[in-house]
């Protein structure tokens, strides 16, 4: 089977998830939409077992954090299908407060470890997950390192001053 194009794989989605795709791009050539919490799974699952799109591949889960949005926290799944040779990626934003997301490890055995990671840097729960814990950071931290929630630099560091470089 040679590649499908994305205007193709575009209306494949939207024939099954109409109003449930929202913000379609296509930065680079790579598809990228956002969906709901409610329809995350259905929508992998979907992609993964459709017999023409084929996407057996979890390349990555991640996160971001727009600390001045409504939505803070944006969790981008990107899975690839071999058979087409085409990527796609797909975004879930997340109040806050309320940063809770199904498990993809039903469907990817792959994704245990990125969720722990996007859990461990993001705060962000799986619910379901088997075994969510931190993986990377010391299980007594209390923060989430990779929010924007702390200032870049240390306000009391002396060499930043502008008298040091002739201001």
């Amino acid at each position: 089977m040679g590649k499908i194009s994305n205007e193709e794989l575009l209306n494949s989605i939207k024939a099954k998830f109409e109003s449930e795709v929202s913000n379609v791009t296509e930065p680079f050539g790579l598809l990228t939409f956002e969906t709901s919490r409610d329809n995350i799974i259905d929508l992998l699952t979907f992609l993964k077992t459709d017999e023409k799109l084929q996407f057996i591949y979890l390349t990555d889960i991640t996160a971001i954090h727009y600390p001045e949005s409504d939505k803070q926290i944006g969790v981008i799944y990107h899975i690839h299908s071999l058979v087409n040779n085409v990527r796609v990626r797909i975004k879930v934003f997340l109040a806050d407060g309320d940063v809770h997301l199904p498990t993809a490890t039903g469907l990817w055995n792959g994704a245990n470890w990125m969720e722990r990671e996007t859990y461990d840097f993001f705060g962000v729960v799986f619910d379901g997950h088997p075994d969510l814990r931190r993986i990377l950071n010391v299980d007594d931290l209390t923060v989430f390192p990779m929010r924007k929630e702390y200032p870049l630099e240390d306000p009391n560091r002396v060499d930043k001053h502008d008298f040091f470089f002739g201001r």
